[in-house]
């Protein structure tokens, strides 16, 4: 069995269902069905990782698939770790002060529109600072969408001012 299936039956088990529990919560994903895709003998598909995330009000779950078992994500989609806020903003401030020390350099870097061998080594730094940017980004946006599915974010309120940014 694979490390993704032991992670479904993780979440699974986390929130205390059973499988015919957990299938009364979805549409169209059996009992049967997810006894297959937890022990490996069908694949999940991003429409059933869809309706197991929410059943479970686990977003993660979207993530963990995208980084382990879809095709293309997993080449290109970091995983997720769900963190406190405060870790999570503490890595993005830090993050954020180092590009901005890099700047300038970067600035410089790219002015030619090339990048020379003497130039290579600070692009790749700055380039893997702007990954831990991302990440921490994404980090946070995971920590959002779990913390409305528990109640501990006014989600109307949330999606209220979202929108009204959107507009602007």
């Amino acid at each position: 069995m694979s490390e993704i299936e032991n992670y479904y039956i993780q979440i699974r088990k986390k929130h205390g269902y059973s499988r015919d529990k957990a299938s009364e919560l979805m549409d169209t994903i059996s009992p049967e069905k997810l006894e297959k895709i937890e022990n490996g003998k069908q694949e999940a598909n991003p429409a059933d990782i869809m309706e197991m995330a929410d059943a479970y009000q686990e977003p993660a779950i979207r993530n963990y698939y995208c980084a382990h078992d879809c095709p293309m994500g997993k080449f290109f989609v970091p995983e997720i770790k769900l963190k406190e806020l405060e870790v999570t903003v503490l890595h993005m401030l830090s993050s954020l002060n180092s590009m901005n020390a890099m700047k300038e350099r970067l600035i410089d870097i790219s002015k030619d529109g090339r990048i020379d061998d003497h130039e290579i080594g600070d692009f790749v730094r700055i380039q893997k600072e702007l990954e831990r940017i991302t990440l921490a980004a994404d980090s946070m946006m995971l920590w959002t969408e779990t913390m409305m599915n528990m109640g501990a974010i006014n989600m109307e309120k949330y999606n209220e001012l979202i929108e009204s940014y959107e507009e602007e």
